[in-house]
């Protein structure tokens, strides 16, 4: 039985995300959300479309009006959903590979469900399943909204752009793959533009945020400004400079921030990211006199607590930016017209920007697979954790999470050199991976 993770639902497309499983969420969504109203859209893996539709019947099944606006970033939905003050829904698996797919919800107003609302969701699917509801084939929905507004408003953030900025976009061959060139044109920028014919599976392939030394190697042989990667749906944001150093989420909300705060902008001096965060990035901060409000993994995470403080900047490494006063999600379209609008406003390149803002402590990341419980299996490792903790003092940080979207447990060190973090990395995931052994045995 499906269930939320750290952003919706998520699985193998048509073995644990089928039509009927998303069709009985979007029933159980619009029975616990009590909307009117939704925008529905989806990215352009092979199995969307169809998914999509039986969202879009699920809806109507409840009596909700389906505005359904076909292949669209999340954040476009967003958007929309905020635009015409309904709710969205959008089927994607973000920048997993095009065989898995998923289901994302906003609430009315396009803002990301909360966790009482995603229990309240999650309660009335499992009644549904249990009581074998009849799933009913979708009418064929070819798009009764447009993306216009959406187009309109990412534009008016770019006021400054300056026309003829040199930029490499690399679309992942998802969502972004029409929309980006739109806006990029109609901002007069030089783009050149790349991985933006989607077949339906090569979403995410060896391209986009996810491999972002590619567009960095591009920028590089063609001397450009900058370049900039977005995921499967278009909701992160990965950029690097004319001389191929690419740029993390982390030095992009810190050049943001310090931006924001220049031009008095930056509401209550703060800003949000999650526990991913180099301490580089916590250290440049301070320098700076800004607040850094600490959060869970995942931009929903981050979005509760740009809420609770009132700051209107937050994010996470991995390229997820919120600007708050401008979206209700995280955008990389948006994110990236901020960015070349902010160039455009300074004499620096952005190779000078985005060294200079911080430096980065080196920082391993361990993926290891289980099969049981996860959650056990960070709990098994804790005395090495701590061990580790003792030996890098201040000089490195340790973090050992389950992650909210596949069967791993996520391994992260940081310290003031790759060795050493690569050394304790491996050892903590050594246990992990032992403990599974064991459990398995």
């Amino acid at each position: 039985m499906l269930k939320f993770g750290t952003d919706g639902v998520r699985g193998v497309a048509h073995r644990e995300i089928t039509p009927s499983a998303v069709q009985f969420f979007a029933r159980a969504a619009a029975r616990a959300l009590r909307c009117s109203r939704v925008v529905v859209g989806h990215d352009p893996r092979e199995s969307s479309p169809g998914l999509a539709r039986a969202v879009a019947e699920g809806f109507r099944l409840e009596g909700v009006d389906v505005d359904f606006v076909g292949m669209a970033p999340t954040p476009a939905v967003a958007f929309l959903a905020q635009h015409h003050g309904c709710a969205g829904a959008v089927v994607t698996a973000s920048h997993n590979p095009y065989t898995d797919n998923g289901l994302k919800f906003f609430r009315e107003g396009g803002t990301k469900l909360s966790d009482d609302e995603e229990r309240a969701i999650q309660s009335v699917y499992e009644q549904l399943v249990s009581t074998s509801e009849r799933y009913v084939e979708p009418a064929t929905d070819d798009g009764s909204v447009g993306l216009d507004a959406y187009v309109d408003h990412v534009c008016a953030a770019g006021m400054s752009v300056r026309t003829g900025t040199r930029v490499v976009v690399d679309c992942a061959n998802g969502a972004m793959s029409t929309v980006a060139s739109r806006v990029f044109a109609r901002l007069g920028l030089d783009a050149h533009v790349v991985n933006a014919s989607p077949d339906g599976t090569n979403i995410n392939v060896a391209c986009g945020a996810a491999h972002p030394g590619n567009v960095a190697a591009i920028a590089r042989e063609h001397a450009c400004d900058m370049a900039i990667a977005f995921d499967g749906d278009g909701d992160r944001l990965i950029a690097a400079t004319n001389e191929g150093v690419v740029v993390d989420g982390d030095h992009l909300i810190a050049l943001a921030a310090l931006d924001l705060k220049s031009r008095d902008l930056l509401t209550n001096n703060a800003v949000v990211v999650t526990v991913m965060s180099n301490i580089g990035f916590h250290r440049a901060m301070k320098a700076a006199g800004i607040t850094v409000h600490t959060t869970a993994v995942g931009d929903r995470s981050v979005l509760v607590e740009l809420e609770r403080s009132g700051a209107v900047l937050g994010g996470e490494q991995s390229g997820h930016i919120i600007h708050r006063s401008r979206a209700t999600t995280g955008d990389g379209l948006l994110a990236a017209v901020e960015l070349i609008d902010m160039l455009s406003r300074r004499n620096e390149t952005f190779a000078q920007l985005a060294t200079s803002v911080m430096t980065s402590y080196p920082q391993v990341l361990v993926n290891v697979k289980v099969t049981g419980d996860a959650t056990s299996a960070v709990d098994a490792c804790g005395d090495v954790v701590r061990e580790v903790e003792a030996e890098l003092g201040d000089a490195g940080r340790v973090l050992v999470r389950p992650s909210g979207t596949e069967p791993l447990v996520r391994v992260m060190v940081e310290a003031h050199d790759d060795a050493t973090a690569r050394r304790h990395a491996e050892r903590i995931a050594e246990r992990i991976a032992d403990t599974a052994r064991t459990e398995q045995g």
